[in-house]
């Protein structure tokens, strides 16, 4: 390795220049889209590498979701440049290139806050807290470097001579497995509270370890995530959950006491054996998640979250039912409200996936209601299959018989020919099966009487 001195960076080390026989990253694993934009940045007189967990996703030999640069270029030079380029954010100043659907993002070096003078707030502004309300202050190679969040993502790939630059130790790090923070821990955490999520999420997601130092502070500033815009933690959750290691990532989320922001209604029935049936719900829908996307097929959020919702919902609705006297399905019907309403307090989950949460849960109350023609209707529903999946689950979690049995009805159905399914409802006449499974009382139909007694016994 050929290491030259660095112009000024923080730590005073050296940069460590890795030459292209000496790393793994190959031109033929970026995307056309990311070498035009570095070829055209680079022949126009600019720096321009690729950064982030682009970089590293590659030095792992993973194929990475998407490819970010780094320039000395101004946002509005990158705009000059590029055609098809929009300037986006105000906290963070960014170029979007856009080549249809791919998007490539284009980041001008930041510079230090320290060294402004001035109080211009749409460069620079901190919060009382600590937090970062603007960053656009431009500076060079080497200090953009100590401004990334963790080292694995500060390694920097030159187009024009194919070499990476390593100004804070990543590569190390990256071979050894650990997730550093560059920096003082809580001054960073106080900077922008996301990056504890992003911590958890790569030592899940990546198999590391987070590093002493870096893992401290987290339990006593996850609060600081309540300060973050909801809509913007929904898209964080969906990063930690459907990354494929969502069960591991959970874990971690509950060790460094970052899923109570997160989720406030499924933590505060947490129970000490962690062996209650929503805690159980929670880790299995978790693992069939990850085996989905590990085996590259689609998951819904709306089913995932229909799924870690339901025991909230359903405690929910028969306190509902015994405080107010309502009949219990009217009671189910407020309860959804007030339990997406409180969730969307901390995470805006969109309506297109709040509207489909509320389908999978009504259906529950609908599925043991086979009689007549409501079982073609049923099966017709949009949303019958995801609700299906959800009565599978809960029968999995769930020691009731009519649950099991009732699973059991709609799995023949399904595959039985018309002639088959219509014996199957004319025999339901006489199944005593039909009215122990109709929510009579407290959400009977919908396990509410049963959860609570398993909560007390958990």
């Amino acid at each position: 390795m050929k290491k030259k001195s660095a112009k000024a960076t923080p730590s005073d080390s050296p940069i460590t220049v890795i030459p292209r026989e000496q790393h793994p990253i190959s031109r033929k694993d970026i995307s056309d889209n990311a070498l035009k934009v570095l070829y055209r940045l680079n022949k126009s007189g600019f720096e321009a590498y690729l950064v982030g967990g682009g970089v590293r996703d590659l030095l792992l030999h993973k194929k990475p979701k998407d490819f970010d640069i780094a320039t000395n270029a101004t946002p509005e030079q990158v705009r000059k440049l590029f055609r098809n380029c929009r300037l986006v954010g105000r906290r963070f100043r960014l170029a979007h290139i856009m080549f249809g659907p791919d998007v490539i993002e284009v980041a001008t070096f930041r510079g230090p806050h320290d060294q402004i003078e001035n109080d211009d707030h749409s460069q620079s502004h901190k919060a009382q807290s600590g937090m970062l309300l603007r960053d656009n202050i431009f500076g060079s190679v080497e200090e953009d470097a100590v401004r990334r969040d963790f080292t694995i993502n500060s390694l920097y790939y030159g187009i024009d001579d194919f070499a990476l630059r390593d100004y804070v130790g990543g590569m190390a790090d990256l071979n050894a497995g650990i997730i550093r923070l560059i920096g003082d821990p809580e001054t960073r955490y106080r900077e922008d509270p996301v990056r504890m999520l992003r911590a958890v999420r790569f030592a899940g997601k990546l198999g590391m370890t987070i590093e002493p130092a870096t893992a401290e502070p987290i339990p006593r500033l996850a609060f600081l995530l309540k300060e973050i815009p909801s809509a913007r933690l929904f898209e964080e959750s969906l990063k930690l959950l459907q990354s494929g290691q969502g069960y591991k990532t959970y874990k971690l989320l509950r060790e460094y006491c970052l899923f109570q922001p997160l989720f406030p209604l499924i933590q505060r029935s947490f129970t000490q054996g962690g062996d209650s049936p929503m805690e159980k719900l929670l880790a299995q829908v978790l693992k069939n998640t990850d085996f989905r996307l590990q085996n590259d097929k689609r998951v819904n959020p709306a089913f995932l979250f229909a799924a870690m919702l339901w025991y909230p919902l359903i405690e929910h609705a028969e306190k509902l039912t015994q405080e107010g006297g309502l009949q219990y399905y009217d009671a189910f019907a407020l309860a959804m409200n007030d339990i997406l309403d409180e969730q969307c307090r901390s995470i805006a989950i969109p309506k297109r996936h709040t509207t489909t949460m509320r389908d999978i849960w009504l259906l529950q109350l609908r599925l043991p209601r086979r009689q007549g023609k409501r079982a073609n209707k049923l099966m017709e529903h949009p949303k019958f299959r995801a609700a299906y999946d959800l009565l599978e689950l809960r029968a999995s979690i769930e020691s009731r018989h009519e649950l099991k049995a009732l699973v059991q009805w709609w799995t023949e159905f399904q595959q039985s020919t018309p002639s088959q399914q219509r014996t199957m409802i004319s025999e339901l006449g006489s199944e005593p099966l039909r009215r122990r499974t109709r929510p009579r009382r407290a959400g009977g139909g919908s396990g509410g009487g049963r959860v609570r007694q398993n909560r007390n016994n958990g």
